[in-house]
């Protein structure tokens, strides 16, 4: 069934849609005629445009996509339906298909090589590579010397450092990651076999029992809300035992998750049926403090990933 909502607001929109939606199964469609975005370049949403002797309210692209991805939706490709309006088509997302549900006995492989989470690249999402190519130029990556990842995982942080910088200069820099899965570190030193990569699988709570040394540069990103660490303690002991005093951070906090191979902004919170902030602001806020005490400039950005980074006041401008 069709819907004319060419006339109606978004709130009648939102009811409307909440409603058919859930009569839907998943992978359903949902289909609703509107006014082609392109009618109303220049309108702010929700403004008027008489075509023809009708009035039709205009919303953007991107408003459709937004609210594709509220409803748990994704937007597939508008089709033409006349002179000036197009159907919108939403599909309802399989949100069992998704590697937060994956309760898999051999923890160490939620995020290994054979998961559902081995099938995400952050690297092809913009607001991730976006915000963590800020990030890097922020803390000066191509003046750094030792840089150690913490959850490396299939070494996604590293590919993208060696996609920003020159070869040159990538491979004067030491890489060290770290991560408990097994297969995942298996999979990264076979597609970033560099002699400057060291790949060791371990338990990033038990670095004290290897020979680390200090870095210039800590990342990680996705880790430190993980189950099993305890963030506090642990970003003090990167602080004062693993970081060089002229050293800086970034640290990424996931603002999303992936269902049905769509990214969703908004972290699922445990015992909330939708998105809920109090933890990761909590600790972003903790971290920040932390770091602004011991003389770092601490700046927050991102959106599907939240990045800290950090560095020392009056020493990165040398770096």
């Amino acid at each position: 069934m069709l819907f004319d909502l060419t006339q109606c607001s978004m709130p009648e929109i939102i009811t409307i849609a909440k409603r058919e939606l859930a009569k839907i199964e998943d992978s359903g469609i949902f289909e609703f005629e509107v006014l082609n975005p392109d009618m109303g370049i220049g309108l702010y949403a929700g403004e008027t445009v008489e075509l023809d002797g009708k009035d039709y309210i205009h919303h953007s692209i991107k408003a459709w996509s937004s609210l594709a991805e509220l409803l748990s939706c994704r937007i597939l490709l508008p089709i033409a339906n006349s002179k000036h309006t197009i159907i919108i088509r939403y599909q309802k997302l399989n949100t069992i298909d998704s590697f937060h549900q994956n309760h898999t006995n051999e923890m160490t492989e939620k995020y290994g090589d054979s998961s559902i989470f081995a099938r995400i690249n952050k690297l092809e999402e913009p607001t991730f590579i976006w915000a963590y190519h800020k990030a890097l130029e922020s803390v000066k990556i191509e003046k750094r010397k030792q840089v150690l990842d913490l959850g490396i995982n299939r070494a996604d942080e590293f590919m993208a450092i060696k996609n920003y910088l020159s070869i040159d200069i990538f491979e004067s820099i030491t890489f060290t990651g770290i991560d408990y899965s097994a297969s995942a570190i298996e999979y990264a030193k076979q597609s970033l076999a560099y002699p400057n990569i060291n790949l060791i699988c371990h338990d990033i709570n038990k670095l004290n029992s290897l020979d680390l040394g200090k870095h210039d540069l800590i990342i990680s990103i996705g880790t430190l809300q993980s189950p099993g660490i305890e963030t506090k303690p642990l970003v003090m002991s990167l602080v004062q035992e693993y970081l060089t005093k002229d050293g800086a951070i970034i640290f990424g906090f996931p603002n999303s998750r992936w269902s049905d191979g769509e990214l969703i902004y908004g972290a699922k919170a445990p015992n909330y049926p939708y998105p809920e902030m109090s933890l990761v602001i909590k600790d972003i806020y903790w971290i920040k403090k932390y770091l602004q005490q011991h003389k770092f400039r601490v700046t927050v950005t991102g959106r599907e990933y939240l990045f800290l980074t950090a560095t020392r006041i009056g020493i990165s401008s040398k770096v």
